[in-house]
């Protein structure tokens, strides 16, 4: 579809906007994890219309677009043990396939209450420990990192595959505290992890042929370009720009959430 067809389609003010979220998007992901935050729920205003199946699977393509641009910035700069980072892969793979497998069939309203609890725990823990993820404060035995590692591949793999927002903080926090790592170095596992999640979800969403193309092409494009300058600025300005990035995302989450449970139950 052509430019044209877009602004005839949306509006040049809702192209305008889905750009701006997009890029902002890319950008919080490719620092921390979260732009999901962002993107999901603008589209969700946008296209009250739209299937959920339909939103989550365009709007994976764009995500998955900008994590891969942000993984290859992170992975010219960061070492990576590759046998861990397969063993986490390939249980996110998976759990993700299986979380894509039956979206239709959980409320993910029950879920929300949980998250927002843990939210909250991650967001005091995060605060009060001052240099938590500022160096690597771990030194497990390989085998231990990858048995931790595969369990938060499977618990967080799980949740992008069925609902996904916040996904990249989830495995930012998970690599930072339970495998130890300093907060660049998570991120940058978090990106090829994500990129392997989302990977996963779509063979499922375009199989069903749930996605629309030419929107998700538009998000892509922008969401690359916020992916591009957050992931330059997370590795130049390290730790503790991250860090306080995380800290701003995780307050936004469990805002969201806390909307969303009050709305909800209240």
């Amino acid at each position: 579809m052509d430019i044209e067809s877009l602004l005839n389609n949306y509006g040049i003010v809702t192209i305008l906007m889905l750009a701006c979220s997009a890029f902002t998007a890319g950008f919080i992901d490719a620092v921390v994890g979260g732009g999901g935050l962002i993107q999901t729920p603008f589209l969700l205003i946008t296209f009250p219309k739209m299937p959920l199946p339909v939103l989550f699977g365009t709007n994976k393509i764009a995500a998955l677009a900008g994590t891969s641009i942000a993984a290859i910035k992170y992975a010219k700069k960061i070492t990576f043990n590759y046998k861990l980072l397969f063993v986490i892969a390939l249980s996110c793979f998976i759990s993700s396939f299986l979380g894509a497998q039956i979206i239709n069939h959980i409320d993910s309203n029950a879920l929300k209450p949980v998250i927002l609890i843990i939210l909250i725990i991650i967001a005091i823990y995060t605060f009060v420990k001052k240099d938590l993820g500022a160096i690597e404060t771990k030194e497990l035995p390989l085998n231990k990192q990858m048995l931790y590692g595969s369990v938060i591949g499977l618990i967080v793999g799980f949740y992008d595959g069925f609902f996904g927002p916040g996904t990249g903080s989830f495995f930012v926090l998970g690599f930072v505290v339970v495998l130890g790592f300093e907060f660049v170095k998570a991120s940058a596992y978090a990106k090829i992890v994500n990129c392997i999640t989302n990977i996963s979800a779509l063979i499922v969403f375009i199989k069903e042929g749930h996605f629309i193309l030419h929107l998700a092409i538009l998000l892509a494009l922008f969401n690359i370009a916020g992916s591009f300058i957050g992931s330059h600025l997370a590795l130049k300005k390290g730790n503790g720009f991250v860090r306080i990035i995380f800290l701003v995302i995780v307050s936004v989450m469990i805002l969201k959430y806390g909307y969303d449970v009050l709305k909800v139950y209240f």
